[in-house]
């Protein structure tokens, strides 16, 4: 069964997870965690998304995103 279309409106807040493959450690370091912020701070000024809480797991990163002028797809 098919999921639900997101829906994604200038303004919506977005909750996403990005969890490893079988829940497979997807930050092995500290220069791991470095590079995701500084990639996730980068898209997010070339979109006008703003972050309003994130959480870096070893297996698994939250955010909690609002969207700007692109849609969450073009973050994601």
């Amino acid at each position: 069964m098919p999921r639900k279309a997101r829906i994604d409106a200038p303004g919506a807040l977005h909750h996403i997870i990005c969890r490893g493959i079988e829940r497979k450690r997807i930050f092995r370091d500290n220069k791991d965690r470095n590079n995701f912020v500084e990639r996730l701070g980068n898209i997010l000024l070339h979109t006008g998304t703003h972050c309003y809480a994130w959480s870096l797991v070893p297996n698994h990163a939250h955010l909690l995103l609002k969207t700007g002028h692109e849609p969450i797809s073009t973050v994601m």
